[in-house]
């Protein structure tokens, strides 16, 4: 990977944004620093500004392992497209599948709860995000032993589910769901947008990153870590600055 404030990243980061393009951006961790309880993630006011100076310019998109629901009210704006669940919700005409990956979701639910046991002692905590479900291990006393609890679970799940590993968590996705690479595709088709710049820090944001796509500008949010990405960002602190060089080079609309 290619560090982005490089001056080799900043001049490629510069010819990218000259041109009409969608910016799409996963959430935790990228828009807002991870903490230990979800529901207590923030973006900090100086990049929410920023953000929503960006929304008025450009078409921008908000790619999130969060159910939409539980992902917009952190956001503090509307996006152009708000895609939760790693991709398997919110897409334009995907409202049919989307009620099959949920009553999915509901059977699968109500068979892990039979298998799992009881989170106050494991330190496993299912997340139910109607799409998909996450099974949180960050609080557990041993987690790799609760990493493989859940495994051995999931295991047992009919059909089979997708099993997409994250940060001290397991997310249960329906086989056949899009990933985070094919939402940003066909975002991309959907609005007719010829070129794509997306910031991601998780291993499900290796889904857009692993498509090579030459159209795709892919940053990594953590340099330190292995990706298919083309540049990174040292940490989360340094989405400010990418916010500013963007707002500060010629965006063109589609």
């Amino acid at each position: 990977m290619t560090y982005l404030f490089s001056p080799a990243g900043r001049t490629a980061l510069r010819e990218f944004t000259a041109h009409p393009a969608l910016f799409a951006f996963d959430l935790d961790g990228t828009l807002a620093p991870l903490v230990d309880d979800p529901a207590l993630i923030k973006i900090p006011d100086e990049l929410r500004e920023r953000l929503i100076r960006l929304n008025r310019m450009v078409p921008l998109a908000i790619i999130t392992g969060r159910a939409c629901a539980d992902a917009r009210p952190h956001l503090g704006f509307e996006p152009a497209f708000l895609v939760g669940n790693h991709g398997a919700e919110g897409l334009p005409g995907q409202e049919q599948r989307e009620k099959e990956f949920r009553r999915l979701g509901r059977e699968w639910r109500a068979r892990l709860e039979r298998l799992l046991p009881d989170s106050r002692e494991s330190g496993i905590w299912l997340e139910d995000k109607g799409a998909t479900l996450s099974l949180h291990y960050r609080n557990a006393p041993d987690r790799e032993a609760a990493r493989e609890q859940i495994v051995q679970a999931v295991m047992q799940l009919e059909p089979l589910p997708r099993r997409v590993s994250g940060k001290q968590v397991e997310n249960i996705v329906p086989a056949d769901a899009p990933h985070k690479g094919d939402a940003l595709l066909r975002l991309m088709d959907h609005g007719g947008y010829s070129r794509a710049l997306f910031a991601g820090d998780d291993l499900t944001d290796e889904d857009v990153f692993r498509l090579r796509d030459q159209r795709i500008f892919g940053i990594k949010v953590g340099c330190g870590m292995q990706s298919a990405a083309d540049y990174c960002l040292e940490d989360f602190c340094e989405m400010t600055r990418l916010f500013d060089e963007v707002l500060n080079s010629h965006v063109g609309l589609p």
